[in-house]
C-alpha cells in the first residue's frame, strides 16, 4: 500500500506558477505509476497528467505546454509544475498511484489517492 499527501496549492494570479508536490509513504514508490487529476466545483474529476512506468509523461490537452509532471524516487515524491495558470485551472488537485495496466487518464485505474490540495487562480 501507499499513502499520498499533496501540498503546494494556494491562490495565484492568472499567468503565475505553482508547484504541487505529492509525498508517498512506503519503500516501493518507484514501482507505481503516478497521476494528477483535478476536480472543479460541480464538475467530474478529470485527468491532468501522468508519469507512467516507462517514464513517459502524458498530459491533458488543456494543460499541455503549461504543466510538467516529474518524480524523484529517492524522495518518494511526484511533482506537478504549473505555469501560465488560468482561472479555469482552479480546482482541487489530487495525486494518485497505481500498479495496474489500465489507461493513464482513467480515474478507475488508480487505487490510491491523496486528500487533494486547492489551487485557485484569480483573474
Amino acid at each position: 500500500q501507499v499513502q499520498l499527501v499533496e501540498s503546494g496549492g494556494g491562490l495565484v494570479q492568472a499567468g503565475g506558477s505553482l508547484r504541487l508536490s505529492c509525498a508517498a509513504s512506503g519503500r516501493t514508490f518507484s514501482t507505481y505509476a503516478m497521476g494528477w487529476f483535478r476536480q472543479a466545483p460541480g464538475a467530474e474529476r478529470e485527468f491532468v497528467a501522468a508519469i507512467w512506468y516507462t517514464g513517459s509523461t502524458y498530459y491533458a490537452d488543456a494543460v499541455k505546454g503549461r504543466f510538467a509532471v516529474s518524480r524523484d524516487n529517492a524522495k518518494n515524491t511526484v511533482y506537478l509544475q504549473m505555469n501560465s495558470l488560468k482561472p479555469e485551472d482552479t480546482a482541487v488537485y489530487y495525486c494518485a498511484a497505481t500498479r495496474s495496466v489500465g489507461s493513464y487518464d482513467y480515474t478507475g485505474t488508480y487505487g490510491y489517492w491523496g486528500q487533494g490540495t486547492q489551487v485557485t487562480v484569480s483573474s
